[in-house]
């Protein structure tokens, strides 16, 4: 019965070290979204970075990606930023491989 118990626990402290792994790699990857969208937005220095933050809190709005896509969206839209849909989005993805990357190698 140890074996199994053991076993468990391992699982559930794996789960909860990817699980505590994944939130830092979303939170950075918003940070880097959020510094490359002020970027976009001709923000700089102490002003890109508020920016950024803006951005990491917009993912506390509700589950998934599409709080954070919607402000940047939004953001762009009103200073006249063309870029697609799909390329933001495209970043976002090429953003969180690179803060997985970065929490892997920290």
């Amino acid at each position: 019965m140890n074996n199994i118990r053991d076993r468990q626990q391992g699982f559930e402290k794996k789960f909860a070290m990817d699980e505590e792994t994944k939130f830092k790699a979303m939170a950075r990857r918003n940070k880097l979204f959020g510094l490359w969208a002020a970027e976009k937005l001709g923000k700089a220095g102490t002003d890109a970075d508020a920016y950024a933050k803006e951005v990491v809190q917009a993912d506390f709005e509700e589950a998934g990606d599409n709080d954070v896509f919607r402000k940047v969206r939004t953001d762009f839209d009103a200073a006249g930023v063309v870029l697609s849909d799909s390329q933001i989005r495209s970043t976002m993805d090429e953003l969180l491989a690179a803060a997985a990357e970065q929490i892997k190698n920290s």
